[in-house]
């Protein structure tokens, strides 16, 4: 006899190990590790979902005491060895549920769905029920196939017996199928003799059949392609001459034409990278390189070349890009040069284009993926680099559990697979490029561009002088700069990081701020959907004509967003042609590479967006970027808000003056005299690490010490708070004098939907009592749940709002 050990799915410390299920005879030649099964869990023998990580004999333990599997979800496993031991590994690190890590790593159509079922253990008196409850079968038990009277009275009769109500487990993994034909005839000749000489639409089915004799052809596609005529297959069909059959459909994401694209020449510095990069590829170093390399100087070319330094050793490469803006062209880039060996993961797919792409990668189909954050979870089995594109990226941290870092996890698989990781960036994470100073990544210097042309003059425009002049949106700077880019048929990138119309709406008379219900912050007036919209929880009414608190008409609207710069922009500049770029206006799907490809093909003059279009866009003809508010970020309570802007400022410069001709910065600003920005003006990223690096060690923040942010929320501020100065008492007793506790404090906004938040930092160089100490506190976060509260760890964040 065999037990399995199993992951169920529930998330708790109780269940962070594996429980062990008794393998059914008939399963014992099926079941493999990493695969999904159903178990029976608990006291009512819920069905739920489970991870087979080990398989042993059965030795010690009596099997009378243990349950057995109930089925398997798959037909082979879905999690290989590294991921199993990733899981573990990411547990421990990120102070997560193993399951949450399970999870994490596969396609949201592959996490399990739960519903009750419901069947008759004899016939009922109820003869609407008797009719609508299956005496084998299981029936759903749910409001669409029952009345509320009729599932109070299934209840009732649970406790007498007559029916029996079981957790169900629903396997939403699917591969999408068509219609396909399959020819069934030995003797050609015999059945054209018997078809009229006039039914040409059977004749020419009869001839195709004869040229593809064994392939199972899909229907739609030769009836539009081919011209073959329904009523002709309908008639072989019924005369037993042809089969009907599914085959799967690949649901593919890309469906541009491939351009192909060829090795470009390198610089000296750019050959000089490469050769160092290959040789760890070649020797199977599990190395990390850092490219700090000035804005357009060709890093993703060093990239595409390394990549096929690895196809050519016979292994595999994964490219990892922040965020989702930035895929389209990447992909492009990628898929031209390297066809269709290339797989794509990003949030922007549907759930069956993720799930087929994901297929793809685990039968070994796909060479190279290209993805977002999650995409570092690919089942690659022979990895021969890693790469992280602009690697100080704040998206390649997640937010929720299991809260990893991307860059944490590149580097563990790239030691498994002996393989280096290659970060890149013009504005490298403080973090990484300390680590490239001591010796820890491997530091490679691009400083020039690949054209040999200058990088843009930057002016930065003080807008305290400005708004008398010219309002509080466009300095005449700008605008002058606009209307000369414009004239030479040239195109414009305008970046202001706030959507929306207006920040906040505020009563003149009484002096009252619009506020969201749930959260502790302002609405924001959106002009295209006429509503007030909280950023943070999704809430919005309509926009009001009159003071809700005083009834006042005298209200006016505050601040500058995106929608209201297009619309400004319209009427000063009426010939120009505008595309704006935010969340709003790209929700729908292949809203970004729309919106991406029409700039590219010159149908709009000026991009208008927030920060996602600040980083990797590579257009030609862009001479003159436009920032419209440098202080966004500046003064947010967060010690790396500085940091932020540089690299945003930094990024977004970079857009002008790619190709042959000149780009030119203008900067607006209401603090001309911060460094980040007088550093921006200069691009000078060394100088502005060396300031900054004075400044963290002065106020003890990272890189010079880690860091660990727990959270505490309820939907009761005293509650949170009360549990917060417990927990401080706690890790007082508990961690060594030299660990720095900051707080508890509320949060700068404290309040999200409906649920007011405290948070303690902890500072720490070496302390092992805090491991323990965090996971105590994670245990014991689990009574605490049960009373509405929330305690969440997050070691090392990016965030502190």
């Amino acid at each position: 006899m065999q037990i399995a050990n199993i992951i169920v799915d529930v998330p708790t410390m109780q269940t962070n190990s594996p429980y062990s299920y008794l393998v059914p005879k008939d399963l014992q030649s099926s079941l493999s590790k990493g695969m999904r099964v159903v178990v029976p869990f608990g006291k009512g023998n819920r069905k739920i979902e489970g991870f087979v990580v080990g398989i042993e004999p059965l030795t010690n333990q009596d099997p009378a005491k243990l349950k057995e599997i109930s089925s398997i979800m798959d037909f082979e496993p879905v999690l290989d060895e590294e991921l199993l031991d990733l899981s573990k590994w990411l547990a421990d690190k990120t102070y997560a549920f193993r399951i949450s890590c399970l999870l994490t790593m596969l396609p949201n159509v592959m996490k399990a769905k739960y519903a009750k079922a419901v069947k008759k253990n004899h016939p009922l008196t109820n003869q609407a029920l008797n009719q609508k409850v299956s005496d084998n079968l299981m029936t759903l038990f749910d409001d669409k196939h029952f009345t509320e009277k009729e599932l109070n009275q299934l209840i009732l009769m649970q406790k007498k017996g007559d029916v029996e109500i079981e957790y169900v487990v629903k396997n939403e993994a699917k591969s999408k199928v068509e219609l396909a034909i399959q020819n069934q005839i030995n003797d050609f000749s015999g059945v054209r003799k018997h078809l009229k000489t006039n039914a040409s639409a059977q004749h020419h089915l009869l001839d195709f059949l004869e040229k593809h004799p064994k392939e199972k052809l899909v229907q739609k596609k030769i009836i539009e392609k081919d011209g073959i005529s329904p009523s002709a297959i309908k008639a072989f069909f019924n005369k037993g001459w042809i089969n009907k059959t599914q085959v799967e459909k690949y649901r593919n994401p890309y469906n541009h034409k491939l351009v192909r694209d060829h090795p470009k020449r390198l610089t000296p510095e750019q050959e000089k990278a490469v050769l160092e990069i290959d040789q760890a590829i070649k020797k199977k170093k599990p190395e990390t390189f850092l490219i700090e390399g000035v804005t357009g100087s060709g890093k993703t070319e060093i990239y595409l070349q390394n990549i096929q330094t690895a196809l050519n050793d016979g292994r595999q490469a994964l490219m990892l890009v922040p965020e989702i803006a930035l895929t389209p062209q990447m992909v492009n880039r990628v898929k031209n040069r390297f066809g269709n060996q290339v797989a794509i993961i990003h949030s922007g797919l549907s759930n069956g284009e993720r799930y087929d792409e994901w297929r793809r990668i685990r039968d070994g189909n796909a060479k190279v993926v290209v993805g977002a954050r999650s995409a570092v979870f690919a089942p690659l089995q022979n990895i021969g680099i890693i790469i992280l594109d602009e690697e100080h990226d704040t998206s390649y941290k997640q937010d929720e559990n299991p809260r990893y870092h991307t860059r944490d996890v590149a580097i563990w698989r790239s030691k498994y697979h002996h393989c280096p990781v290659v970060l890149g960036s013009a504005t490298p994470s403080l973090e990484s490029r300390a680590r490239a100073g001591k010796g820890v990544y491997h530091f490679i210097r691009l400083t020039k561009r690949v054209n040999q042309q200058q990088l843009p003059e930057v002016e930065i425009v003080d807008m305290t002088k400005e708004v008398a002049k010219s309002g509080d949106i466009f300095s005449e700077e700008l605008l002058q700069a606009i209307n000369e880019k414009l004239t030479k048929h040239e195109q414009v990138v305008l970046m202001l990081n706030r959507r929306g119309f207006s920040s906040f709406m505020m009563c003149r008379d009484c002096g009252y701020v619009l506020m969201c219900p749930n959260c502790d912050i302002s609405l924001t007036m959106h002009l295209d959907s006429h509503t007030m919209k909280c950023h943070y929880c999704g809430f919005e009414e309509p926009i009001p004509n009159v003071c809700p608190k005083c009834h006042s008409h005298n209200i006016r609207y505050f601040g500058t967003g995106t929608e209201k710069v297009e619309q400004e922009l319209a009427k000063i500049l009426p010939q120009a042609r505008i595309l704006r770029m935010d969340v709003d206006t790209t929700k729908r799907k292949g809203a970004h590479e729309r919106i991406l490809n029409e700039f590219g093909e010159q149908k709009a003059d000026i991009l208008l967006g927030t920060q996602m279009i600040a980083k990797g866009l590579d257009f030609p003809n862009v001479t003159l970027v436009g920032v419209l508010n440098a202080d966004t970020g500046l003064d947010l309570p967060d010690f790396r808000a500085s940091e932020r802007t540089f690299d945003l400022l930094t990024q977004v410069a970079g857009r002008a003056g790619r190709a042959d001709k000149a780009g030119k910065v203008i900067i607006q600003t209401f603090n001309p005299e911060h460094y980040a920005i007088q550093l921006v003006k200069k691009q000078d990223y060394e100088t502005f690490y060396k300031k900054e690096m004075k400044l963290r060690h002065l106020a003890g923040y990272a890189p010079y010490y880690f860091t660990v942010k727990l959270t505490v929320s309820s939907t009761k501020e005293q509650q949170a708070a009360g549990k917060s100065y417990e927990i401080l008492k706690y890790l007082k007793t508990q961690l060594s004098h030299k660990t720095m506790i900051l707080g508890p404090t509320p949060r700068p906004i404290a309040r999200i939907k409906n649920r007011y938040y405290y948070q303690i930092i902890i500072k720490y160089k070496v302390d092992k009592k805090l491991s323990p100490a965090l996971k105590q506190i994670l245990q014991s976060s689990q009574q605490e749940a049960r009373k509405g509260l929330r305690i969440a760890i997050d070691s090392e964040p990016v965030n502190f709002m």
